[in-house]
């Protein structure tokens, strides 16, 4: 799907050859292409079936039997929130996100500085100082790779993404804000197809499913401390509250991190290896955990990710056990 604007991607190569007059190859070239179907009519109370019906039929580089695949991605284009990106920047607003529907890392809250790519490495620098020096210095990275114009160029800083990536797989206990930032910036980049090798390069992937793991099960720590504590004090108490506000504000960054990276992952299961390799670490469990929590926007993301999965008798036997 499109990062920003109710549309399809298709990706698809052309191939053209020069034959001679036996028939012989002489000469061959393949170049890869992109088209973009843009879905105007596509609302709330669209017939999903019946579109995907009508995309494949006017549009011949998708296979009849991609039917399902195509309703899918309709289905969730449907619920995505509204995107715009503005191609011109404001002090007051640095860069529109990607996507509006991932929420905006809190961090950023508190930046006032405007990135520039000519301070990137600057940035990267601040990866290895203190927690708070990291967490504004991937920030910052953030602030650009927002900008799709400008991941080619961060793209080509092989020091920037390799410490983005040591912190990520090392140091992303330290603080949730921090891992955000940083799963955030390669969501950035699996937007695009052609950056998935990219992403797999430094096995962004399988790191995001350890990371999420790890906050299922501190999810579920969090449950438990909080009904221990609910049974030793009356409900009405000032202190409940305290409990109760302490462990908002802890459910919302994680699940701030938690939609970046499903999202993440979900744009890297576009390749169906991907997504075998992401079935074998349990990702079908980790959806049907995230069923139980509040946020509507994480909710959609979560369903939508296990319509896609539910192509395959083996993902619905998976859910049915999890459940």
């Amino acid at each position: 799907v499109h990062p920003t604007e109710k549309a399809l991607i298709v990706n698809y190569s052309i191939e053209a050859t020069v034959l001679d007059e036996y028939q012989n190859t002489m000469i061959g070239d393949k170049k890869d292409a992109q088209k973009i179907i843009r879905l105007k009519s596509l609302s709330p109370s669209t017939d999903i079936r019946a579109l995907a019906k009508e995309v494949i039929n006017r549009c011949k580089l998708i296979h009849p039997t991609k039917l399902v695949e195509v309703e899918q991605l309709l289905f969730y284009l449907q619920n995505r929130r509204d995107t715009n990106l503005t191609s011109e920047a404001t002090p007051s607003d640095p860069q529109k996100p990607i996507s509006d529907e991932l929420e905006q890392p809190s961090i950023d809250s508190q930046i006032n500085e405007i990135a520039s790519l000519n301070d990137i490495d600057d940035y990267a620098e601040m990866l290895y100082e203190n927690v708070p020096e990291k967490i504004k210095g991937s920030a910052l990275i953030l602030q650009l790779a927002r900008n799709p114009d400008n991941l080619s160029e961060i793209i080509q800083k092989e020091s920037v993404l390799n410490v983005l990536t040591r912190v990520y797989k090392e140091e992303w206990n330290q603080s949730i804000e921090l891992a955000t930032n940083i799963v955030y910036i390669f969501f950035c980049f699996s937007s695009f197809t052609d950056f998935h090798p990219l992403v797999s390069q430094y096995r962004i992937g399988a790191q995001t499913m350890t990371i999420i793991e790890a906050e299922m099960k501190k999810y579920d720590q969090w449950m438990e401390e909080i009904a221990r504590e609910q049974k030793k004090k009356p409900r009405d108490t000032r202190a409940n509250i305290t409990i109760d506000n302490k462990y908002k504000v802890l459910i919302r960054k994680q699940e701030q991190f938690l939609r970046v990276a499903f999202y993440l992952l979900l744009n890297l299961a576009e390749d169906l290896k991907v997504e075998l390799k992401m079935r074998n670490k349990t990702i079908i469990s980790h959806l049907i955990h995230a069923l139980d929590r509040d946020n509507n926007d994480l909710l959609i993301l979560v369903v939508s990710f296990l319509k896609k999965l539910s192509v395959f008798v083996e993902n619905k036997n998976d859910m049915v056990s999890s459940s």
